[in-house]
């Protein structure tokens, strides 16, 4: 058993480190359907029902320290990666099958949360769940967070975001073939070749990690102040909004261009999944079923809503699909998915997930109060 908490925080990172390394350095294909973000938890979550980490004040207290600290640290060089001037190259059509996305998922958590009764432990899951599925894992875990969802509640969602992520990708990519089909039915007038002049929002050359992380830090150090000053619903939540807020005006200037970002950002999310993890124990997984069926029926009503925009507005399915999945799926897979259609089209997928950074932990938090009353 760990009973230093200098020992638990080196077993953390090193849980972090090595699921990460085997899913860059190997070519396990079980990291094509179970991400490395998931068996970090997963197997935080084992140590901990084993007994490995104590329960004791010292170990408690370093997990919440360490919690606090790197949350908005890991949002402000989340959103630095933001370019907004070439979001706004992507043109009408793309834009209104981003917003489209956004919409209706939002309102098919809030449906289905109505439908299958939701008590309030799993309304917070669920609204962190909506923080994923309009950004990414990153803003899951600030609107968890923030809606103080426990550490068995966020297992469900983690579990539901993985299975019906994965499955979900699946169904577009074998889609693709159809793509003409879908666009005689919505009477869209196909035309992507503007799309291949936009650039994504990265950057290249000498990665600054000592500097973003000097900044991350103060920036963490100044959201927590000013949380204390101002409370915003809850202490929790004032500090992820402020941390977001200084990212997106950090990406207005030159920080945006210090390469790195990505890197240091993921490593601090993939830290606090394995501390998250290793507060939860696996007592009682027989519900598992029902919540994965709450997913695919928000995916469902998603769907339903998709279409009917798209044959509204004359939407082809590239725009739809891709906009749909740099929600759900984020930056991992949105280019995947761009790729299929035309390869220069990638740089498109890749914006329109990083967007998810910003809309996730804002669209997340509506959602998730939404459901939580």
């Amino acid at each position: 058993m760990i009973v230093n908490p200098l020992v638990y925080l080196f077993v953390i990172a090193l849980i972090a480190t090595l699921f990460n390394l085997f899913e860059s350095k190997t070519s396990l294909k079980i990291f094509k359907y179970i991400p490395a973000v998931v068996m970090i938890y997963a197997f935080s979550m084992l140590l901990a029902s084993f007994n490995i980490f104590a329960s004791t004040e010292a170990i408690s207290s370093i997990y919440k320290l360490a919690k606090t600290n790197l949350l908005p640290a890991m949002l402000f060089l989340m959103l630095l990666q933001v370019d907004f001037r070439h979001f706004a190259k992507l043109g009408k059509k793309l834009l209104i099958a981003y917003v489209l996305a956004v919409s209706s998922i939002a309102i098919a958590f809030v449906a289905v949360a109505y439908i299958f009764d939701f008590n309030r432990e799993m309304s917070a899951a669920f609204g962190a769940l909506a923080g994923s599925w309009m950004g990414g894992t990153a803003n899951m875990v600030a609107v968890g967070s923030a809606l103080g969802v426990n550490e068995d509640a966020f297992a469900y969602a983690l579990v539901v975001d993985s299975v019906n992520y994965t499955l979900w990708v699946m169904l577009l990519l074998f889609l693709t073939p159809f793509a003409h089909s879908f666009n005689r039915f919505t009477k869209s007038q196909e035309n992507l070749s503007y799309l291949s002049d936009i650039g994504c929002a990265c950057s290249i050359g000498a990665k600054r990690y000592w500097l973003l992380i000097i900044l991350a830090l103060f920036t963490s150090l100044l959201s927590q102040l000013l949380a204390q000053k101002f409370v915003l619903l809850n202490t929790t939540t004032s500090i992820v909004l402020f941390a977001s807020l200084f990212g997106v005006l950090g990406s207005f200037t030159k920080l945006r261009e210090i390469n790195g970002s990505s890197e240091v950002a993921t490593t601090m999310l993939y830290i606090i999944i394995a501390l998250i993890g290793s507060r939860a124990v696996i007592e009682n997984f027989s519900g598992l079923g029902i919540y994965v069926l709450a997913g695919f029926v928000i995916l469902l009503i998603h769907a339903l809503l998709m279409v009917i925009g798209a044959k509204i507005f004359k939407l082809d399915l590239f725009s739809i699909a891709v906009a749909s999945l740099s929600n759900i799926g984020g930056v991992a897979s949105a280019p995947i998915l761009a790729a299929t259609y035309n390869k220069s089209l990638v740089s498109v997928g890749v914006l329109m997930a990083i967007m998810g950074y910003l809309i996730g932990t804002f669209g997340g938090l509506f959602v998730g109060y939404i459901l939580t009353l």
